[in-house]
């Protein structure tokens, strides 16, 4: 069963996560180190139990035959068994009515089994058998002569205890060695990023951002410092185009909040007076409203600019598959109801693109704005946009005096404003705007000079395959605003 969704974890689990990753690869290096000294000495063990086994059963074979051969000689019955010594191994003759004979002073060795007594009875040669009681007898009985013979060796454990007892103590070192190398190995190979970590932390305090972290280190280490150090260079950045901005902001809102302010006062204090009719007649008294007027739509125009210009990409808009004649029908539409002086003409094919209707709309919009300003009155703005390739191509055409050479490196720059263009109404943020857009859509605009000597600004944007079916315009089929 899987654990309950919000349950906490065990309490290892909890105190593992816990633990700092030094103290994490000590107790892995000292763990694993325990259980290759555990896995050798077991390997090792049986290794050595099986060779002292073996030897011990050859020495038993040699003594057996020994035994056997003086049992054929003499007889079972006559042959010489010397008494016991006190150590060594033990000897037992099997005669052929069961009954045995032992050596003086001997201790008492296992009753004889049946597979022994089927020995002395010539079923079979030889036998090597081992008991399971408190001393482990290794018993080994060959046939001689009408009966068999036996020899014994007690089961010596103190060779391989020895031998456990010294590798517990190698383990234990091991194990200290180990814990004491993999703390050292982890204080050397975790320093880079306990002085990353210390410079991060020095910069959250400070909020210091134009120091760099030293690159030292290796393969990930270096590759995390250099990711650090992008994204304090982003984050300069960042800070950086924020003063910038607030700075332009602050002295663009300067001049028609001052205008503002004045023309404000000077009513008011007119008004306090009670000479606002004798001292302003009603033609000066409608031209200062009208400034009024335009000065508060120049600083509700410059506000949206800014919002829209300091949200940057961040846009809850979706992105959908859209046709952008249909978007820049729409801007067109609204150039219109905006300055009824405008003339737009539209020469449009459907061409589909993957985008934010309302960004896209609004960098359209920007782009006849901006025209609109330059082109004489009886001149139109020509909007064309066909397909190229695999882009959508957005042209928008004035015929006005065109961009200076000098000007067209900065025109998509925030609040740049060329010297021709500073008697007229604009903040200098629609470009910035329509180039963002652009930008974020994958696309690029650019500047030259049309063919009516004006500017020509040119979006090219990646086009997208249409959703089938759907209708198509026609070369022939143009659609105009005026």
């Amino acid at each position: 069963m899987s654990r309950p969704a919000g349950r906490e974890p065990r309490r290892p689990t909890r105190w593992w996560r816990r633990r700092s990753l030094r103290t994490r690869l000590t107790v892995i290096a000292a763990t694993a180190i325990a259980v290759s000294v555990f896995v050798g000495f077991q390997v090792a063990s049986e290794l050595m139990d099986w060779e002292l086994r073996d030897t011990a059963e050859n020495q038993l074979r040699a003594d057996s035959r020994v035994l056997a051969t003086n049992a054929q000689r003499a007889g079972l019955t006559q042959v010489e068994l010397p008494p016991y010594p006190g150590s060594g191994r033990l000897v037992r003759v099997i005669l052929p009515d069961g009954a045995t004979r032992t050596p003086s002073g001997q201790p008492a060795l296992p009753p004889v089994s049946e597979q022994a007594e089927r020995v002395a009875q010539g079923a079979s040669a030889d036998l090597m058998e081992s008991n399971d009681s408190d001393e482990g007898h290794l018993v080994y009985t060959l046939r001689a002569g009408d009966g068999a013979v036996q020899v014994a060796q007690v089961a010596d454990d103190s060779p391989i205890n020895q031998f456990g007892f010294g590798m517990l103590l190698i383990g234990l070192l091991c194990v200290a060695g180990g814990a004491l190398v993999g703390r050292t190995v982890a204080r050397t190979g975790l320093a880079p990023i306990d002085r990353l970590t210390a410079a991060a932390v020095r910069v959250a305090h400070t909020r210091e951002l134009d120091a760099d972290i030293p690159d030292e280190g290796g393969g990930e280490i270096r590759r995390l410092i250099r990711s650090i150090n992008d994204m304090l260079a982003a984050l300069r950045d960042s800070r950086r185009a924020q003063r910038l901005l607030a700075e332009d902001a602050a002295h663009e809102l300067k001049t028609p909040l001052t205008s503002l302010r004045l023309n404000v006062e000077l009513l008011i204090r007119l008004d306090r007076r009670g000479t606002l009719d004798s001292a302003l007649p009603a033609e000066s008294r409608t031209r200062l409203l009208n400034d009024v007027g335009a000065q508060v739509a120049e600083l509700s125009t410059l506000a949206a600019e800014l919002t829209d210009l300091a949200r940057g990409d961040a846009s809850d808009e979706n992105t959908e598959l859209l046709d952008l004649a249909d978007v820049v029908v729409a801007a067109a539409t609204r150039a219109r109801s905006r300055v009824p002086d405008i003339e737009v003409t539209l020469d449009v094919t459907s061409v589909w693109v993957s985008g934010r209707p309302a960004a896209l709309q609004r960098a359209v919009l920007n782009l006849i704005d901006n025209a609109g300003k330059w082109s004489p009155a009886d001149q139109p703005v020509q909007v064309r946009l066909r397909a190229e390739g695999t882009s959508a191509v957005l042209e928008v055409d004035d015929a006005g005096p065109g961009i200076d050479a000098a000007d067209v490196p900065r025109v998509f720059d925030r609040f740049y404003r060329a010297a021709g263009a500073r008697a007229l109404p604009g903040s200098g943020l629609g470009l910035s705007i329509v180039q963002r857009v652009v930008d974020a859509h994958g696309g690029r605009v650019t500047v030259a000079r049309s063919e009516r000597s004006g500017a020509l600004l040119r979006v090219d944007l990646p086009a997208a395959a249409p959703p089938d079916p759907f209708p198509r315009l026609t070369p022939g089929e143009d659609t105009a605003a005026r």
